[in-house]
């Protein structure tokens, strides 16, 4: 029991960066990043290529490129980078002045190019086996612990980096920038008007969100000590869009609350329950589940769970010597 409560908890903190990442993007910037698990997968490939070594020796038996072996946290500051990264090379021809729907089909069909790509190009990243047998981080020094305890330690570390980056985007979130990004997602063209930069804006809020995704992938490389193209299927995304729809769209507690109920309780724990009928019936009905919340909270509560709620800006103090002229 001890080790099923410390996985989910783990997957929570790694689910709860991912959704806090598109909530970035899409709850405030209106970006609908279709390509999402792509940041995560990018930075959970980079975290375990610069963690596993030269794959020579122990790791001949897979295939990959710039293999190292950086002590802890660097794969965690690589993962996060290149999300960053991954985001700034897709942003800047997909968020160009078009449509929000031609911006999500560009975003989902480079998302299924790269899952080819890196599926095929067995040089690249060991193909559609992935890689495996990336070291767990500080193993070494807490040698002494049980693999439980290990567990629970590390369950610990996620959840101190949930709360960094929840202080974080908290803080962004309550920001001129911040609401200057909802007064784009609102209404590029008036936002425009007033003097901000639409784009640079959504950019900065893209770019962002793919550092969060990143750093999300490299902690749950790190904790499974393998990652393959199969674990970064496009339906991961539409997960991640229904967990924020269903706690609501803007509002981090929100996003949080869905997360816990579809990322954890509809999609981890039944993996941990006795198999009923055929395999795979119940990998099946879990996506029909997902599908299903998705339409009800559509037609029935858009705003979601916990709806965000709206920023009025407070006007200032009046100076010394500016009272109402009578």
């Amino acid at each position: 029991m001890s080790f099923y409560a410390s996985t989910l908890i783990v997957y929570f903190f790694v689910d709860v960066l991912l959704a806090w990442a598109l909530n970035l993007q899409f709850g405030w910037g209106g970006i609908p990043n279709f390509a999402l698990i792509m940041f995560q997968a990018a930075g959970a490939y980079a975290a375990a290529v610069v963690s596993l070594g030269p794959d020579t020796g122990v790791n001949s038996f897979q295939r990959y490129v710039f293999g190292a072996s950086l002590p802890f946290p660097l794969p965690l500051v690589i993962a996060a980078l290149t999300g960053g990264l991954l985001a700034a090379v897709a942003g800047s021809f997909s968020l160009r002045r078009m449509r929000r729907d031609y911006q999500a089909a560009i975003l989902l069909i480079v998302s299924l190019i790269a899952i080819q790509v890196v599926s095929n190009a067995v040089g690249l990243l060991n193909g559609s086996n992935g890689l495996t047998g990336v070291p767990r981080p500080l193993s070494g020094l807490l040698s002494g612990l049980t693999y439980d305890g290990y567990q629970w330690v590390y369950a610990a570390w996620a959840g101190a980096i949930a709360l960094a980056v929840y202080l974080l985007v908290a803080r962004l979130g309550r920001s001129t920038w911040g609401r200057a990004l909802r007064a784009v997602r609102d209404d590029e063209d008036a936002a425009a008007t007033i003097g901000l930069n639409p784009l640079g804006l959504r950019m900065q809020a893209f770019v962002l969100g793919g550092v969060i995704a990143g750093l999300s992938g490299g902690l749950l490389v790190e904790f499974l000590a393998a990652w393959s193209p199969a674990a970064w299927g496009y339906a991961e995304t539409f997960a991640v869009f229904t967990a924020i729809i269903l706690g609501g769209v803007g509002n981090i507690w929100g996003v949080a609350l869905g997360t816990l109920l579809v990322q954890v309780i509809f999609l981890q724990v039944p993996t941990f329950l006795p198999q009923v009928g055929y395999t795979g019936l119940i990998d099946a009905l879990q996506w029909v589940l997902i599908g299903t919340l998705w339409l009800v909270c559509l037609a029935i509560r858009p705003r979601g769970l916990i709806p965000a709620r709206r920023y009025h800006a407070v006007p200032p103090a009046p100076g010394p010597g500016t009272g109402n002229p009578r």
